[in-house]
């Protein structure tokens, strides 16, 4: 069990094999609460609608696609 040192501004480092276990990246939020006396620090789980955001790239050519349908089914 690796044994790290907090920094004059209470800051500790996750070692590397522990935060590649648990997916813990720049940015990822974790949720930190005590529990008698330990101190538990919870990885939060990603929100999959902003993860993925953008990721079909059609740079609107389904929207456009869309509106052009509705508007034939309109002129029926």
């Amino acid at each position: 069990m690796p044994i790290v040192t907090s920094t004059i501004k209470g800051q500790i480092v996750i070692p590397a094999p522990i935060r590649a276990r648990f997916k813990i990246k720049k940015g990822t939020q974790v949720n930190v609460y005590e529990d008698g006396n330990r101190i538990i620090v919870e990885p939060l789980e990603d929100d999959p609608i902003k993860e993925g955001r953008g990721m079909l790239k059609t740079k609107g050519k389904i929207l456009r696609a869309l509106v052009e349908d509705r508007k034939k089914e309109a002129e029926l």
